[in-house]
């Protein structure tokens, strides 16, 4: 059968260096850093205190205090961006039919921090187990997206997507394929994470995934350096409104631009570590540009995973060579996680909704941060280094990979008629 066409028709953000898409995409190529000292809780014996937080968010702009008590952040979070989203796309949902729109949503882990308050209080009380009524609803990872779906009344497919960092573009993906063989028309999809607290910090200090340059937080996430020493945490969501292409013709829908592939795979390798040749990011970009129909010299931006940690940036540039070849010196790559910080489950919609905007806009943000040479990095390459960079983006490749050796990439091309 052939595949339908699918567009993107609206976009919501909420993320450390800006909470719409204006703010955050003005800020991206700026080249603005979101990494500061964290607030959430106090973090001074950490070995890690600082993190990409969300800044000046009032849930309460969205939802009545009571509503807000009833969700953990990461839901709030998405039912932010899904609000921007939705206005955005100006859909009328007493014209379209609802059992044929959905939400596929994505989170690496979900309610982290209700899960944390929840064994808290249970540890200091008086023995007696007390749990608040909301704590499972509040905690399951799928609920996101369940609120979304009750807001606006979405009958269609509803479901979340769990393969921690790659979650939201695993998300992304689903969606795409459900629109592609006719299954619905609209899907609202993205990802939200809110995991800078006590366990998240924590967590990823334990594991030593985290950068300590508590002496400059600003600079910390530094891609492609050689003295970057891991990822700095980051939160926030993103929402994409993905739509079958006649079906958003017919409402006169504003089309930012076209998804037309995306490939999975697994390193199948280790646990936290990429594979060291890069051999799953080679098979997933390899993957999309085939689902894509495209050529490696078709695309012209890639918006790297780019955690600056030392094995995984090593091991993308590898893949990148082998994919792109001769054309690889072409591409412009950027790692937008200099800036965000690593929003883990949710950073594969923000850095898709980059991707639009550099494909809409003809710009190219920047990889910031960037100050020594590694000689295991290839510099022919051009990393967009510290200064975003105009030029014509034809089509938008983004990846993003995950603990447990998951890998996705998705295509966002200009909208062509």
């Amino acid at each position: 059968m052939e595949k339908k066409r699918v567009v993107v028709t609206g976009l919501g953000a909420l993320t450390p260096i800006g909470n719409n898409v204006s703010d955050y995409w003005s800020n991206l190529t700026k080249g603005v850093s979101g990494a500061d000292y964290i607030t959430r809780f106090d973090a001074s014996l950490f070995k890690t205190q600082f993190a990409c937080e969300v800044k000046g968010f009032d849930p309460e702009s969205i939802m009545n205090r009571k509503e807000a008590r009833k969700l953990d952040l990461f839901s709030i979070f998405a039912m932010a961006t899904a609000q921007e989203a939705m206005e955005d796309s100006k859909i009328d949902l007493e014209k379209i039919n609802l059992d044929r729109a959905g939400v596929i949503w994505g989170s690496g882990i979900g309610g982290l921090k209700t899960f944390q308050e929840e064994c808290f209080n249970y540890k200091d009380g008086d023995g007696t187990p007390r749990f608040n009524p909301f704590f499972i609803p509040k905690m399951i990872v799928d609920i996101a997206a369940g609120h979304i779906s009750m807001k606006y009344g979405l009958r269609g497919p509803n479901y979340v997507t769990v393969s921690a960092c790659a979650s939201s573009t695993n998300a992304m993906i689903d969606a795409l394929m459900l629109i592609q063989l006719g299954k619905s028309d609209i899907i609202v999809t993205g990802g939200s994470e809110a995991a800078v607290n006590i366990s998240g910090i924590g967590g990823f200090n334990a594991l030593k995934a985290l950068s300590t340059r508590n002496d400059s937080p600003k600079t910390a996430s530094r891609p492609f350096d050689s003295t970057r020493d891991g990822f700095v945490l980051g939160e926030g969501s993103g929402c994409l409104i993905l739509e079958e292409l006649e079906h958003a013709k017919a409402r006169g829908a504003k089309i930012y631009a076209e998804v037309v592939g995306g490939g999975l795979t697994a390193d199948a390798h280790h646990m936290t570590a990429p594979h060291p040749q890069g051999l799953g990011a080679i098979n997933v970009m390899k993957m999309c540009l085939e689902d894509a129909d495209m050529n490696p010299e078709d695309i012209d931006y890639v918006n790297v995973h780019g955690t600056s940690t030392p094995l995984g940036d090593v091991a993308e540039t590898l893949a990148i060579k082998e994919v792109f070849k001769e054309h690889a010196p072409n591409l412009n790559i950027s790692s937008t996680k200099s800036m965000t910080g690593h929003l883990l489950g949710a950073a594969g919609a923000i850095e898709a909704i980059a991707c639009v905007k550099a494909v809409q806009e003809d710009i190219v943000p920047p990889t910031i941060n960037f100050e020594h040479e590694d000689e295991n990095i290839d510099y022919s390459l051009n990393y967009t280094l510290n200064k975003a960079q105009k030029r014509e983006v034809r089509a938008a490749l983004s990846n993003t990979f995950g603990f447990g050796g998951h890998n996705t990439s998705v295509i966002v091309k200009k909208y062509n008629a």
